[in-house]
Order: structure tokens, then C-alpha cells, then sequence
């Protein structure tokens, strides 16, 4: 199976860049969609250029834009988690964070208090987001593996 995405006339879409999500392999599967869906929900909001057009369908009912390319989830141990982390730190890539504090939490202000009172390398990170260019991204989840 060729997971290369095409146009609509079939012609392979390259991208210079690459959103991935890496999510840690002891997770359920509910905190496996709500972390999915809270990392990547930060990435548009930081980095517009992810975002394509708004959607109509043939009648003219309008969508919201959605991500311009795909997202590839990842999963890996906690000490993968901690190695991507650093790397896309090191990196300075555009990043989101979910730390295990926040299945405890349920708004965004505690959310972001959970994570402002840990020190950086404290942090429990059961998620990370990361974007930028192929090779950089490539190298903050090495040791990663595609989500099944």
C-alpha cells in the first residue's frame, strides 16, 4: 500500500514539511484520540501555513479548514517520548505538548497550570506534536514507530 497522498488526477503530493503526532504506547485508546486531538489542534493556530482552503460540498455548504497535508501518529515508550521532546527543543520546531497531569484537568487554564508548574525536564510528556521541515522532523522521532 502506497501512503504517498495524490491529487485528485493521481499524481504524488510531496511535502517539504510534516506534522506528526507521537504518542506514548501505554495509553488507552480514549486518551489516545483526546491527546491526538489536543496536540494537533495547536499547530494551526501557530503555524498557518498547515491550514488549506475552507471546504464546500455540491450543494455549497461550507466546512472549516482542515490541515493541508496528512498527520502521522507515532507511538514509542516513555523514553522515546523524552528523547523526541529534547530533540524537537534542540530543534526549535513549532511543538505541542500533553503531559500526563492534564487527564486530571478539565479546561484549558488548569491545563496550562499543570504544565507551567513542572520544570521542563520534569515534565511526564504522554504526547508531543511536532512540525517543520522532513529531515528535522524525521530526526525528532527516530526510535518511534508508526501508530498501528
Amino acid at each position: 500500500m502506497n501512503s504517498e497522498p495524490r491529487s485528485m488526477n493521481g499524481e504524488p503530493i510531496r511535502f517539504d514539511t510534516k506534522i506528526v503526532v507521537l504518542l506514548r504506547d501505554d495509553l488507552e485508546p480514549w486518551q489516545r484520540l483526546n491527546v491526538t486531538s489536543f496536540l494537533v489542534s495547536g499547530l494551526g493556530t501557530q503555524v498557518p501555513e498547515v491550514i488549506g482552503e475552507p471546504y464546500e460540498d455540491a450543494d455549497g455548504v461550507a466546512y472549516l479548514p482542515m490541515f493541508r497535508q496528512p498527520v502521522l501518529v507515532f507511538e514509542g515508550t516513555k523514553e522515546v517520548l523524552v528523547a523526541a521532546h529534547g530533540r524537537a527543543l534542540s530543534r526549535a520546531l513549532p511543538r505541542a505538548v500533553f503531559t500526563s497531569d492534564l487527564f486530571g484537568t478539565g479546561n484549558d487554564r488548569d491545563n496550562r497550570a499543570a504544565v507551567r508548574a513542572v520544570a521542563t525536564a520534569g515534565l511526564d510528556v504522554v504526547g508531543l506534536a511536532v512540525y517543520g521541515p522532513r529531515n528535522a522532523v524525521d530526526k525528532v522521532v527516530k526510535g518511534a514507530r508508526m501508530h498501528p
